[in-house]
């Protein structure tokens, strides 16, 4: 019997204040040398490079992401303005050691790590606080806000390395 377990999680990223300035200005730039080309050739040519730059600032700035587990495989996926998905990571439950909630004392151990950090959760610090830890193959720290059945399905496969204080 094959037992496998499908949970999907998406979480927004919110966008930093610099962030919605860069994006509101690079389009307010892209209108104006636009219009200005209409009167004078080589802004319309600047008009249309700072357009495509807003493009992709807007596509950036417009951020969420999908945890996506299945088979004790945990699947992190980059959702662009809803429009483009580019897969980011795959990290196998086997191989991590440590997985608690961001300030829980089974960290206590891992604080002093030196450590590569990837910050795939909403960037927003919620009461009661709903981001977890995640140490990967101890050079890896992997932030995520998953959903308490994605918890729950992890806690299943690897008990001793999964807590939910």
């Amino acid at each position: 019997m094959i037992s496998e377990t499908y949970v999907e999680c998406l979480v927004k990223k919110k966008a930093g204040t610099a962030m919605i300035l860069l994006k509101t200005v690079s389009i307010m730039l892209a209108v104006v040398f636009l219009l200005a080309g209409l009167v004078l050739w080589p802004a319309l040519i600047i008009g249309a490079l700072v357009g495509v730059a807003a493009y992709f600032i807007y596509l950036n700035s417009d951020l969420e992401y999908e945890y996506l587990y299945l088979d004790k495989e945990i699947t992190v996926d980059k959702v662009m303005a809803k429009t483009r998905r580019k897969r980011v990571a795959k990290y196998d439950v086997q191989r991590l050691e440590i997985f608690a909630p961001m300030n829980s004392y089974h960290l206590g151990d891992y604080k002093n790590r030196t450590v590569k950090t990837y910050d795939y959760s909403s960037g927003e610090v919620k009461q009661p606080e709903q981001r977890y830890v995640m140490y990967y193959e101890g050079g890896q720290k992997i932030i995520l806000e998953p959903s308490a059945e994605m918890v729950k399905a992890l806690k299943n496969v690897a008990p001793r390395k999964i807590f939910t204080d």
